[in-house]
């Protein structure tokens, strides 16, 4: 697999966490649960970033961006502020393994960059009332 592959594959990812953040979102309330609807727009403004520099880095790798999908496909009845935080918690650990994907098929300023959003999704995921861990996205080394 090329970098611009991995960059592709990347990008496609997180078109799918940020149209499920934004669902998430949408389901939540700013009134009855504050807290839970800040981390959810926090974690929806960097994942708008990661996915814009992305698109930057497939198109300095000489590719067209991956388009997103018109709709995507949710797991499950998320109604509650529970459900709600749980997804997000899937979407941030699922962040870290795409980012560590990407970490391994790249090398310089991609790599690095790489690094840096897998580590946030990571400490994310402690917002999201997740554990920490020895080796966030990579459980075979536990």
């Amino acid at each position: 697999m090329t970098t611009l592959d991995a960059l592709q594959e990347t990008l496609a990812a997180e078109h799918a966490t940020l149209y499920t953040y934004g669902v998430l979102g949408a389901r939540t309330s700013q009134g009855a649960t504050p807290e839970l609807y800040g981390v959810l727009d926090a974690a929806y403004r960097r994942h708008r970033s990661r996915r814009d520099q992305l698109r930057l880095m497939v198109e300095e790798a000489g590719g067209e961006p991956v388009a997103a999908a018109a709709a995507y496909e949710l797991d499950g009845r998320l109604l509650r502020a529970d459900q709600l935080a749980s997804a997000a918690l899937d979407l941030e650990v699922s962040g870290v393994q795409t980012m560590l994907a990407l970490v391994a098929q790249s090398s310089g300023t991609v790599r690095s960059w790489a690094l840096t959003e897998a580590t946030w999704s990571a400490a994310w995921q402690l917002e999201l009332g997740g554990t920490p861990q020895t080796w966030p996205g990579a459980p075979e080394l536990d």
